[in-house]
C-alpha cells in the first residue's frame, strides 16, 4: 500500500475527479488543490524528571472562503505536514457538503500520549496553544478535538488563549467541556452522524437497517459510538477492533459491554464475551451488510477492497479508502458513504457549540440531536440528488461537486482583493 499512503495526494486525486464534472476554471479549481498557509513548530517542554523533549507540532488552514477555518487536533507518533495538510482539506469540503459556513483546517503533534503524564501533556498542550495563538479566534480559526484529544485538551487551549489574550472567548474552541461552554451531544455527534448516513443509505437500496449486520473497525469514540447508535438501530454488531485486534461474535456482541471492557483493560481484545479473535484485515473481509470503517486513513487498499464482502461502507474515518479502492468499490457496485458527510456530525455540532458560544444561550441534547438529524438527512439526499444529475460514478464523487461549487460560489461572490 505504500505507493497510495499519500493522504493529499488521495485528496487531490479526489478533487480532480469532481473537477472532470463542473464548470469551473482549471485555475480556480488548482487554488483549491493546497492549504493557504501551513504552520510547523518545535515545541520544546520539560518533562516531569526535569528533561526537555522536543515536539514537531503542526496546523494547516486549507481555505477560508465560506467562513472561519474549523478543524481538530490529534496526537499521534504519524502526525506529520502531509497528513495534517490533507485532512485540513477533507475539513473545506466536509463543511461544505453539510453547508455549514466554516472553512477547513487540521492540527496535531507527533507524539503518543500514553507516553506523558497528564502534567506532561498539558504543558506539551498549552505550549502548543501558545503557537496558535495568532492564527485561532472565534473569527478566524476554531480547533476541536480529533485522534486522542477531547474535552481536557481543548480546556487547556481555551484557558491558555483567554489567559494571554485578556478575555473570555469560549467560542475560540469547540469540543469542550459543558461546564466549560461545551454542547449537549457533542461527544457523541460524530458516531451520530456515521449512523444516520447508515440508514439513509440503506433506505435508499430499499432496504432495512434493522436486522442487518455490521463490523466496526476502530473502537474509539467514533467508533463505540456508531456501534451503540447502530445496535439502538437494531443492527447486530458482530466485530469490532482497536490497534490491538479485532473480535468476533456471529450472533452480535454486546456493544456496551465491550465498551466498558475496553475502558477498563485498555483495549476490545480483553473483552470475555466475545467468540473469536481476528486481525484488523479479517474484521474489514468479514461477510457483513455494513462495514464502518472508524479507524485512520488508508486502511483499504485496492489489493484489501477486492476481499471486502460488504454491501454498503460507511467512513467513520477520515479517507480509510485510498483512491483504488474505491475505484474497486465503483466496479463492483458497492455503495460508499464518504466521510466528508457520514462523520460530519463532529463538525456540524462543533458549529452549533461555536453558535451557543457566540449566543451565550445553550441548547438541550433534544434540540442538538434534532438539528444534527435534519443536517445530515439534507445533506444526503443532496448527494443523491447530484450524483443522478451529474452522472458521477460514486457518492463520493457527488460530494465534492456539491462541496466544490459551494466553495467556488464564495470564492467568486467575493471577488479578488488586490
Amino acid at each position: 500500500m505504500a505507493e497510495e499512503a499519500n493522504p493529499f495526494e488521495n485528496l487531490q486525486s479526489q478533487i480532480d475527479d469532481a473537477a472532470r464534472h463542473l464548470d469551473v476554471e482549471e485555475d480556480v479549481i488548482e487554488r483549491l488543490r493546497y492549504p493557504e498557509r501551513v504552520l510547523e513548530a518545535n515545541l520544546t517542554v520539560e518533562m516531569d524528571d526535569g528533561s526537555l523533549e522536543r515536539f514537531r507540532a503542526f496546523r494547516s488552514q486549507f481555505n477560508g472562503d465560506r467562513g472561519p477555518y474549523k478543524g481538530g487536533i490529534r496526537y499521534h507518533p504519524e502526525v506529520s505536514r502531509t497528513e495534517v495538510m490533507a485532512l485540513s482539506g477533507w475539513m473545506v469540503y466536509k463543511c461544505a457538503t453539510v453547508d455549514v459556513p466554516y472553512g477547513g483546517a487540521k492540527g496535531g503533534i507527533a507524539l503518543d500520549p500514553v507516553s506523558y503524564s497528564e502534567a506532561e501533556l498539558e504543558r506539551i498542550t498549552r505550549a502548543y496553544a501558545v503557537e496558535l495563538r495568532p492564527l485561532i479566534g472565534v473569527d478566524r480559526d476554531v480547533p476541536a478535538p480529533d485522534v486522542n484529544t477531547g474535552q481536557r485538551e481543548m480546556n487547556w487551549i481555551k484557558d491558555t488563549y483567554e489567559t494571554l489574550e485578556n478575555t473570555t472567548a469560549p467560542g475560540v474552541i469547540t469540543g469542550k467541556a459543558i461546564e466549560s461552554g461545551g454542547s449537549e451531544g457533542r461527544v457523541e455527534a460524530t458516531g451520530r452522524s456515521t449512523s444516520i448516513a447508515a440508514r439513509e443509505a440503506f433506505a435508499h437500496l430499499g432496504r432495512d437497517l434493522a436486522g442487518t449486520t455490521a463490523a466496526v473497525q476502530g473502537y474509539g469514540n467514533a467508533g463505540s459510538v456508531t456501534a451503540r447508535v447502530l445496535s439502538e438501530l437494531g443492527v447486530s454488531v458482530v466485530a469490532v477492533s482497536d490497534s490491538r485486534g479485532a473480535i468476533y461474535d456471529p450472533d452480535g456482541l454486546d456493544v456496551e459491554s465491550v465498551a466498558a471492557s475496553k475502558a477498563e483493560h485498555g483495549s476490545v481484545v480483553d473483552y470475555p464475551g466475545a467468540d473469536e479473535h481476528l486481525g484488523n484485515d479479517e474484521l474489514l473481509t468479514l461477510d457483513v451488510d455494513l462495514l464502518v470503517p472508524a479507524a485512520l486513513e488508508n486502511a483499504i487498499d485496492g489489493d484489501l477492497a477486492r476481499e471486502v464482502r460488504a454491501d454498503v461502507i460507511v467512513e467513520a474515518a477520515n479517507g480509510p479508502l485510498t483512491p483504488r479502492a474505491d475505484d474497486v468499490f465503483a466496479d463492483r457496485e458497492v455503495l460508499v458513504v464518504p466521510d466528508i458527510l457520514a462523520n460530519a456530525g463532529g463538525v456540524t455540532v462543533s458549529y452549533f457549540e461555536w453558535v451557543q458560544n457566540r449566543q451565550r444561550f445553550s441548547w438541550t441534547a433534544q434540540r442538538v440531536n434534532e438539528e444534527l438529524e435534519r443536517v445530515i438527512v439534507d445533506a444526503f439526499d443532496a448527494l443523491v440528488d447530484a450524483h443522478g444529475r451529474e452522472g458521477v460514478e460514486t457518492l463520493r464523487t457527488a460530494a465534492y461537486v456539491v462541496a466544490i461549487r459551494r466553495v467556488v460560489d464564495a470564492f467568486e461572490d467575493a471577488g479578488t482583493f488586490p
